[in-house]
């Protein structure tokens, strides 16, 4: 089972547009309303490969009502914090050549004591799960090293924590040694406050995460595909994508095809890079089924060239 916690979930309203002008009246030539948030889009994706998942999840208002029910729909457990603010929704504009605009709300801020029964309820709810997912931003109200308490107490329940967060939260929660660390490229060259321009650079600063506290990076580079540095060795893979539908929640699918294949190795990359190249020839945040995936289509090496350059330089 993999328990997953999103502390600032969203209603996400997807609209595919023929091209996007300011100040024009845009007609959609197709919308669809989904669950969001990244630890959210984990459990879709978990539970759309058939794998049992309980979603952690402050919510509040309609909108927090309308995400637990569209979740039951998928088959996702969820453990509800009620929160007196109201639940965010986001907007999402998609052109046909996959170019995405999003609107991003803040979200409700959280009381000190929302935050501590958020994170009761994370060790209440864990059970004995194989990964406690921690996604996304921290919402108003939550400090900084919120994560770094989150993990302590995953692994005092005997569960491996994933965190795929950024900029302070994520090195804040160095500390704690969680078991797995995702970032993309910009969030991976901001941990380590260089630029990031060749394969070897990324991976030098996997390694710098590492000796941090990082027991694994599984780091996502756009085109130049996903990166894996852990105790096992360096690994880099690519899946082809021959045409972008929407890239909204791909990363996510990722990180649910690394841990649904057991969270460690080649292998488990394989999965992450077929889950995310699926997730993006789809529509919205639709998560992959298994009938999606195409594995036979990645590639993943050992020990890769490090001077291959990357095709977007990360800048911190």
């Amino acid at each position: 089972m993999i328990l997953t916690v999103t502390p600032n979930p969203s209603l996400d309203r997807t609209y595919e547009v023929p091209s996007l002008h300011r100040g024009s009246v845009l007609r959609a030539t197709g919308d669809r309303v989904d669950p969001g948030g990244k630890g959210v889009n984990v459990s879709r994706a978990v539970a759309a490969a058939g794998v049992l998942t309980t979603a952690v999840l402050p919510l509040g208002g309609v909108a927090g009502a309308l995400i637990a029910e569209l979740l039951g729909v998928q088959g996702v457990d969820v453990t509800a914090v009620t929160v007196a603010g109201q639940t965010r929704s986001h907007i999402a504009l998609v052109e046909p050549d996959g170019t995405l605009t999003k609107i991003n709300a803040p979200g409700p801020a959280l009381t000190a004591e929302e935050s501590a029964l958020l994170l009761e309820t994370v060790r209440t709810a864990a059970g004995r799960p194989d990964w406690i997912a921690a996604c996304g931003s921290l919402p108003r109200g939550l400090p900084c090293d919120w994560y770094a308490a989150l993990v302590t107490r995953g692994h005092e329940a005997g569960a491996r924590v994933a965190l795929d967060t950024s900029g302070p939260a994520l090195t804040a929660a160095l500390p704690a040694r969680p078991d797995l660390v995702k970032p993309n490229a910009p969030e991976l060259a901001q941990a380590v406050g260089r630029p990031l321009t060749t394969l070897g650079e990324a991976i030098r600063a996997a390694q710098e995460l590492r000796s941090r506290g990082a027991g694994a990076v599984l780091a996502s580079l756009g085109a130049d595909g996903q990166l894996l540095v852990s105790a096992e060795g360096t690994f880099h893979g690519t899946a082809p994508v021959t045409a972008v539908r929407s890239d909204v929640g791909a990363g996510d699918a990722s990180l649910a095809g690394f841990l649904t294949a057991g969270g460690t190795g080649p292998k488990a990359l394989a999965s992450a890079l077929a889950h995310g190249a699926a997730a993006v020839r789809l529509p919205g945040s639709a998560m992959p089924t298994p009938q999606d995936l195409c594995p036979q289509e990645v590639r993943v090496t050992e020990n890769p060239h490090p001077e291959l350059r990357l095709s977007a330089p990360a800048r911190p």
